[in-house]
């Protein structure tokens, strides 16, 4: 299967994205298209292949208007088509790593036996990580690749997108049914389509120049 993006249009994706601050509330996305954003969410890489996250996707409006008020006042939450809260398993354990190889052995075909030196080494980074006292830290650096992936496929399919980390956690928490849960909100993302008058959409993009932040060996 051949790719069919030109580096042209994914440099031009890139720069028509932006963090979008009015969305308009008329639009929403199409099912397909939205089929594939969540498809992004799901095959977004993480440390081992442990995908310790849950998204929860948000389409209901008065739940969309209770985050708003979690959100410091920030409308996008309300006004965009899907909202999507990334959370993180917090205190990842062999539940979670078993679960994981289980999902192996089905996708894969492979005898639960040939996994015992991945499930030893897996646990003992986990544990090493615990005693540290940076597993939740480790964990929730995950999440910030699958935003990244998100929103970076958000904006080849032309759709927007604006990541929200001035959020009460917590109160997502309470909002979403996470909290009690083993997951907890780390950041947030809306998605949907920018409105005409939204004046950031045409601002130039502020970026260093290459050669200062790329450095070539």
């Amino acid at each position: 299967m051949s790719l069919t993006l030109s580096p042209h249009q994914l440099v031009h994706a890139l720069n028509w994205r932006y963090a979008t601050k009015k969305f308009d509330p008329a639009k929403k996305i199409p099912a397909e298209m939205w089929e594939a954003l969540e498809q992004s969410l799901i095959l977004a890489p993480s440390s081992i292949g442990l995908q310790p996250w849950r998204f929860v996707v948000v389409t209901d409006p008065a739940v969309k208007a209770q985050l708003v008020s979690a959100s410091f006042r920030q409308t996008q939450a309300a006004d965009c088509s899907h909202f999507v809260a990334l959370a993180v398993r917090r205190d990842l354990g062999a539940d979670h790593v078993d679960r994981h190889i289980q999902r192996m052995v089905e996708v894969r075909g492979v005898a639960l036996e040939s996994l015992a030196k991945f499930r030893a080494m897996t646990m003992g980074n986990l544990e090493k990580a615990r005693a540290a006292g940076t597993l939740d830290t480790w964990q929730t650096h995950q999440i910030y690749i699958a935003l990244g992936q998100f929103m970076a496929c958000a904006a080849v399919l032309g759709i927007d997108t604006c990541p929200m980390e001035g959020i009460e956690p917590a109160k997502y928490d309470e909002i979403l049914g996470l909290a009690g849960t083993e997951y907890a909100t780390v950041v947030a993302c809306a998605a949907g389509y920018r409105l005409e008058d939204d004046k950031y959409a045409v601002a130039k993009k502020v970026r260093f120049k290459a050669e200062e932040v790329i450095v070539r060996i």
